[in-house]
């Protein structure tokens, strides 16, 4: 009922819901894997006791008990191995696939225009609060939130979708790596799942009040646009806690909340996190 809920209201605004598919369960070379096998989807896994994986180059951290995460940005190739070394010193490659997604356009009008095209003044200010974002989102932990089954941060109209591609005023920019909600000033912020909060940042120029929220593994949350922030950097936070109200700070146009996920820097698709109901 619910992915129908949002599919009406994407289509009302002329905007395309996340794809409506469950949770996807494979096995491969004795590893387990669990997730959205598609563009911008996040997937865990499970090795045998004491294996090590890589993949993209990357070593993966595990958890007790062998379990890791991996992600694919918006425009990932469609094919993918994972590196895996047993107890035994015997080295596999595991090949897998993912789905290819189509993306919507979106036209915003009534952009301030200091912030569609800013003055090479402010340019400075942007690489450096970019370069805290990244720094953020680069955080590598031990936390096990990103295991939990994530909830909403705030329940609204749908205003906005991963992956859509934005003209303001007119003028192409680079893609929606978030999904936006729309919902009153003021409206409470709840924590999707368990984690440290790693940014908190008052007045952004392009995202206002921002937050970053690390759920170990590489996987964190983002909170675009907020009116006030509740939690500061290096505090524990739990699934459905308060961190912070909605606004409509840095560049936008009216109250909503821009919620993003990634996985270290690639960008995946929060909503997908989101159980079918």
């Amino acid at each position: 009922m619910k992915n129908a809920w949002i599919a009406l209201l994407c289509l009302l605004s002329g905007l395309s819901a996340a794809p409506s598919l469950w949770a996807e369960t494979r096995t491969i070379g004795g590893v387990s894997l669990r997730g959205d096998f598609i563009q911008g989807g996040m997937v865990v896994g499970q090795v045998p006791d004491q294996a090590r994986v890589r993949y993209g180059g990357r070593q993966l951290t595990l958890t007790e008990q062998g379990e890791f995460v991996l992600g694919f940005g918006r425009d990932e190739p469609l094919e993918h191995s994972l590196q895996v070394t047993l107890a035994d010193g015997r080295q596999q490659t595991l090949a897998f696939s993912i789905e290819k997604r189509e993306y919507n356009l979106q036209r915003v009008e009534g952009v301030p225009a200091r912030t569609v095209n800013p003055d090479p003044s402010h340019l400075k200010r942007i690489q450096e609060e970019a370069g805290q974002v990244k720094q953020a989102r680069d955080t590598e932990s031990d936390l096990h939130g990103f295991l939990q089954q994530f909830t909403w941060p705030v329940q609204g109209p749908i205003s906005g979708v991963y992956g859509s591609q934005r003209f303001y005023n007119g003028e192409p920019r680079r893609p929606h790596y978030g999904v936006d909600i729309a919902v009153p000033q003021g409206t409470e912020i709840l924590a999707p799942a368990d984690g440290v909060v790693t940014l908190a940042h008052e007045d952004m120029f392009f995202s206002g009040g921002t937050m970053v929220i690390d759920h170990g593994h590489g996987i964190s949350t983002s909170y675009l646009h907020m009116s006030k922030l509740l939690v500061t950097p290096g505090t524990a936070v739990t699934q459905g806690q308060v961190i912070g109200l909605v606004g409509a700070t840095g560049r936008a146009t009216g109250p909503h909340l821009c919620w993003r996920l990634n996985w270290y820097q690639e960008r995946l698709d929060p909503q997908l996190l989101i159980p079918e109901s």
